[in-house]
This record gives structure tokens, sequence and C-alpha cells, in this order.
């Protein structure tokens, strides 16, 4: 038992010291915490309007309007670092935070770039955020710590400023390759380009093949509005030649990759200057700020070939900077686990949101389906190239909702103790099982949403907004209308515990997950997680059991033969009754965490 006790102790202090090399820190040892600076805290008031006068249709700020700015910022952010790392977080996504048209939008439908996707200027801070002297300021506390900063990029589109002389004012139909191609009457001189592509064969994406593409005009007549000539930073982001101008995306067939999405001006990422111009923009960043890792927006809406020069590239740019394990994931919306491993295997992504994951536990936690959800989708592991367990997984997010949101529509009649029970189970599954786990902020909260996408962005500092101060959050009295900055929220206490408990233990980090059982009705799940090269002796793996049941469980879980003792690490774990086989008692929606090793005598 004393050497048990010893092995014990040395994985925790190795964990410590690994923290203050953070560097060094594979992508698999992360707790990714995720905010949009907007909606975090407010820690300097001065730059609510981001230097600008005028209405809030001129400056954004309006903080009773869910759709406008509401004052977050990054001082505020590391004013509240000790708040995220009490969490157990090592690494924090930082929503975009490069400077955005302000405001956009038809007459009466307007709404702020406070979520950072409507980018004017890729090189600079949005000053709603702050200012440059602010970002480095957060990156290095942050570093301080030893936590990493991921950034939120965006690559396939910039904000709305080119409009179509068809349609100015109202959206324009996407408009086809093969009804509308690059050579034809009235459209681009020299060589007609979509002949030479030949389903855009990556060897016919020259700059060759682009020299005699000079008017824009093949499919819409762009312009850019007077005033807005020089909009875009850097500069050749304002020539219409380097966009697609086919119309908005129907986010069908073709129209993925060259419409316009949701009517913002889409770039031609197939032309060899954009993804020459993408990798220096985001390379600056790597850079001036040291940044550690790269989420990406909307990848799937780009072609392949843009991400098979963008994603090297952005590794060799990293690695040059002294930073080895710089993490690159990319957002493709779909829970289908070969649509998402396509961009490992094909764009070459070394991993991707683990879309399937959120999915399959929201249809297990939230929607009541048997576990046998959960063991058909990490079946499918093998898929992705390198393997699943660097995938970053997640429960809900600013667009699609939050999961206690699920919870609560999907099982109205539970009370709120089960509906929390219920999001403390999901929470436990994101923290132990494979792959990277992603917090998204409020969620430890207990914020419970009214939808997605704006619904779903409530502010931890003081809200003024009357759709997010009328919710009822899960485990507190608290509601949006007063700070939410709670450790002490049974939330926030579960997640850090959970934390503590995969930082301590490797296996819950980088080790591989083979299924131990997977009820056919809501019950149990179990798996067991080991290292590659072994767990450290005399562990051999860690048992990893859920009850996704509103009733007590009881039953024999087969594990391997050659454990004959057991500590409890998360709950009580029974000795093993037989060789191969471990009694198990869990309670509704519980957890249980057993080291399994061979007795030391």
């Amino acid at each position: 038992m004393r050497t048990w006790v010893a092995a014990a102790a040395l994985m925790v202090a190795g964990s410590a010291a690994g923290a203050q090399e953070f560097r060094a820190r594979p992508a698999t040892d992360e707790t990714i915490y995720f905010l949009l600076p907007d909606r975090f805290e407010n820690g300097d008031a001065g730059n609510d309007r981001g230097g600008m006068k005028g209405s809030r249709l001129q400056h954004g700020f309006d903080p009773a309007s869910k759709g406008f700015y509401l004052g977050g910022d990054l001082k505020g952010l590391v004013q509240r670092l000790d708040y995220i790392q009490g969490l157990g977080a090592t690494a924090i996504w930082l929503g975009p935070i490069y400077k955005n048209k302000p405001v956009q939008g038809a007459k009466g439908q307007e709404s702020a770039g406070y979520h950072g996707y409507w980018i004017t200027d890729f090189t600079s801070v949005d000053p709603h955020f702050g200012t440059e002297a602010d970002m480095r300021a957060f990156v290095e506390a942050a570093h301080a710590r030893g936590m990493k900063v991921y950034l939120d990029i965006i690559t396939n589109h910039t904000a709305d400023v080119i409009a179509y002389r068809e349609c100015p004012d109202t959206s324009c139909a996407y408009r086809s390759r093969a009804d509308y191609p690059w050579k034809r009457k009235g459209g681009p001189q020299g060589e007609p380009i979509n002949e030479l592509f030949r389903g855009d064969a990556p060897e016919q994406l020259t700059p060759e093949n682009f020299a005699g593409l000079t008017d824009p005009r093949w499919a819409y007549s762009p312009f850019v509005p007077r005033g807005e000539e020089k909009a875009k930073t850097p500069a050749w982001l304002n020539e219409p030649i380097f966009y697609n101008n086919r119309g908005d995306s129907t986010f069908t067939g073709e129209s993925k990759i060259y419409g316009d999405f949701v009517g913002l001006d889409d770039l031609m990422t197939t032309h060899p200057r954009v993804v020459a111009g993408m990798i220096e923009i985001y390379g600056g960043w790597i850079d001036r700020f040291g940044i550690d890792g790269f989420r990406v927006d909307t990848a799937r809406h780009v072609n392949p070939e843009f991400w098979q020069a963008f994603v090297p590239a952005m590794l060799e740019r990293a690695k040059a900077r002294g930073i080895p394990n710089f993490h690159i994931f990319g957002e493709v919306a779909d829970p289908n686990v070969a649509t998402l491993a396509r961009f490992t295997r094909v764009d070459d992504f070394p991993a991707v949101l683990d879309f399937g994951f959120q999915q399959a536990v929201m249809d297990v936690v939230a929607g009541n389906k048997a576990p046998d959800v959960l063991a058909t989708l990490f079946s499918n592991d093998a898929l992705y190239a390198g393997g699943a367990e660097q995938l970053p997984t997640f429960l809900g997010n600013h667009d699609m909702g939050r999961f206690s949101t699920f919870v609560r529509k999907a099982n109205p009649e539970a009370g709120d103790a089960e509906q929390l029970a219920r999001v403390k189970l999901a929470h436990a599954m994101l923290m132990l099982l494979r792959g990277v786990p992603t917090i998204y902020s409020g969620d430890e909260q207990g914020f419970v949403g009214d939808g997605i996408d704006q619904d779903s962005r409530e502010p931890l500092f003081p809200s003024k907004v009357a759709v997010y101060n009328d919710n009822r959050l899960l485990g507190t009295s608290a509601t949006t209308a007063q700070a939410n900055f709670d450790v002490t929220h049974p939330l926030y206490l579960h997640i850090a515990a959970l934390a503590k408990l995969r930082a301590a233990e490797p296996s819950l980090r980088r080790g591989g997950q083979r299924l131990l059982q997977a009820d056919e009705a809501p019950g149990l799940f179990a798996v067991a997680r080991r290292l590659p090269e072994g767990n450290r002796a005399p562990f051999i793996e860690t048992i990893v059991a859920f009850n996704t049941s509103a009733k007590p469980l009881k039953a024999n879980l087969m594990i391997d033969a050659r454990i004959d003792v057991t500590k409890s690490l998360w709950g009580r774990c029974a000795m093993p009754s037989a060789p191969g086989t471990m009694p198990v008692e869990i309670e509704p929606f519980g957890v249980l965490v057993c080291a399994g090793a061979v007795a030391v005598q």
C-alpha cells in the first residue's frame, strides 16, 4: 500500500511541475475555458463604446440589448484569471478579438459585432475590448500562470462591406459556377479559370492560373460602397477580386464553399493571394503575442487545399517561435463522425471540435437514450487521423445553446435537483472521457439560456438585458442581473474537483479508452483508461463508470483480470469479487472512478 501512495504522490508532483513548463504540455493535457470577451467581465468602462461617438447604431454599445456590446474586455479578463484557473482550466479559448464592423444589418434589424466574427481589421484588437497592450498583458498574465491562450480565427469571410449592383439593398440568391462560370461575357479577361481548375485540382490553384482573373463580375457586379473603400486591413482585402461574389450560401452543395456566409463577404480561399495573405495575418499573431493555438471558425466552408497549405504553415510558424505543441482545431458543425474525421484526413486538421461527442452526451443525459449511443460514437474513433484523444469535447456553446437548456427542455417535469444532477453527470463525462474538455463560460454558474445564438450569450458581470435576467438558473437563487463569479456554486465546485482529478491522473488525460459496458437502456456506461506505454506500476488502468438513469444502479463490471485491488478516486469502489469482475453501486446520475492495480505486498 505504501508503494501505491508513493506512486500517486509522484503523479501529482509531476503534474504540478509540468504546469511550470506549459509549452511542453501536449494538447491532450489541457482543460479549455471558452469565453466571448464582451460577455465575461468589464474591467474598463472607458472602452465600452470603442472610442466612438454617436448612438448605439454608430458605436454598437447598448448594455440592455442582447445583440449589442455589453462591455466586457481584456482588462476584465485579466482581473478574473484567478476565477478561471480555480475552475481547473489550463487554456483559454478567446473569442475573436479583432477589430469588427461595429454595427451591420438591414434597417430595424441591426446588431453589433460584439461576438467578433464581422472583421474589418484582421491585424488589430477591437477598441471595445482594449488595446494591443491590453492583449499583450492578458497573454503574459495567462502564461505567467502556466495557462495557454487559443485564439478564435476566421479565414473564410469578413464583415459585410461588398454589395452587388443587381441587389444592393437585399440579399442575392446564390449563382452557381456552372450557370455563372468565371469566364463569361462581361466577366474576367484572360484565360478561362474554371476550365483550368478541372475540379479544383490542387495543381491548378497557382498564381499563373489566377493571373488572368481581373474582373470580378462573373456572377454579380460587386462594388464597395462610397466611404468604405479602405474599410478593411490588410489593404488587399478591399479588392472584390479576392471574393467569390456569388450571393448567399444555401449551405448545400458548392455554395457551402463559394457562397456568402449569411451575407458576409466570402473570401475566395482558392486564390493563392488569399492563402498567402491569411498565412501572413495569423502568423503575425503568433509572432507578436506567442499564441498557443487556434480554434478555426467555419472550417467546413473553406476548400481543403486552403487548409492543406494553412495548417502546416501555422505549425511551422509556431515551432519557429518556440511553441512545439500548437493546437489547431476546426469548427465543423456536424455530429457525423465520418464528416468530422474527413477534415483530419483530407484537410489535414490535427483536430476538430467534437460535435459527435456533444450530440451523444445530449442524447444520453438530456434525452434519456441508452448509453450504447456513446459506445457507437467511441467505436468510430479510429476514423480520425491520429486518433480522437486531442479532439476538444464540449457540451454546448455560444451558437448552439447551453447544455442546461437542453436538459430543461427535454425534462420539463423534472425538478431542479434532478436537472442539476443531469448537468453534473454530463460534465463528469466531459472531464473523464477521452478528448480535451472545453467548458463554455457561464455553464459553471448554472446559466440556462432561452435558446441558441444570442440567447445563450449571457455575461458573467451584472446584466441589464431583460431576456437574460428573467432566466431561472441551476444550483443558485442568483440571476444574471448580478455578478456570477461564485466559486462556491455547486457546478463550479464539481467541475473544479473533476479537473483536479484529471490533472492528477495521467490516464484521464492521455490514456486510451476501451469500452467495459454500455447498457441498452438508461443505466451503466463504463470504460477503462490506460496510458499507451502502460500506467505506472502497480496501476494497470483507471475504471470510469456512469449511471445515466434516475434509479440507483447495482451491477457487476468486467475488468482486467490482473486487477486484484482498487482505490477509490471518485465515489466508493469495491474490490474485485473474482478475477476480472468488480461489483459497482452508483447513485442516480452518479459517477465512479477507480484505480485498478496489482496488490503490493
